[in-house]
């Protein structure tokens, strides 16, 4: 479990094809600090630490991670959003978040309001996933609050310290980012639809 608090950017160093299975290596003030086992949230996604030493950890993506998820679209260089695993009672800073994305979404807009950005994102409806207003969502790892709440699509304000410390400032119109929604909200939802459907 994770909290959408962002520890550290990871640099990531090396992509290595193994079959389905991509191997990538990160570079991250925190590697000296992991285990092999661990969780590691990447961008919102939950992988293990499979090797590491003082500066670098590896990781291993399947297929099915890397077909739902931007991991995918990894390149050496690239940013990602790094935070370990929560600690059981630690102050919950972010919302509940498993760590497991439920889909991705393209970047529509990004707009400047006097010391913030508005990001809005859209995603396919089809899926059947929400957001609410004033509702938690977790974009690329991130612990976000909804604004702007439509079908399939959604508005984040972003400060200026998450801007900084995260891959929000790499981002672009159209760039892909994934999402979780709502944990709560997710099983509310599912046990509504089975109270109609009955």
């Amino acid at each position: 479990m994770f909290t959408g608090i962002i520890e550290d950017l990871g640099v990531v160093t090396n992509l290595e094809q193994d079959h389905d299975n991509l191997h990538i290596t990160i570079k991250s003030t925190i590697s000296s600090e992991l285990k092999v086992d661990q969780s590691v949230s990447h961008n919102g996604v939950c992988l293990t630490v499979t090797s590491l030493n003082e500066d670098f950890y590896e990781v291993t993506a399947i297929r099915e991670t890397l077909n739902k998820t931007n991991l995918g679209k990894l390149n050496i260089n690239d940013k990602v959003n790094l935070e370990r695993a929560m600690k059981l009672g630690e102050r919950l800073d972010g919302h509940i978040v498993q760590g497991h994305v439920d889909q991705t979404a393209v970047c529509k807009s990004i707009e400047q309001q006097n010391g913030s950005w508005l990001f809005t994102f859209e995603y396919d409806p089809s899926l059947n996933n929400i957001t609410i207003e004033k509702g938690s969502i977790t974009v690329n790892g991130v612990s976000l609050t909804v604004v702007n709440s439509k079908k399939n699509k959604f508005s984040v304000a972003i400060i200026p310290y998450t801007y900084e410390h995260t891959t929000f400032k790499l981002l672009k119109e159209n760039s892909m980012v994934n999402l979780e929604f709502d944990v709560l909200g997710k099983y509310i939802k599912r046990l509504y639809e089975l109270q109609t459907s009955s």
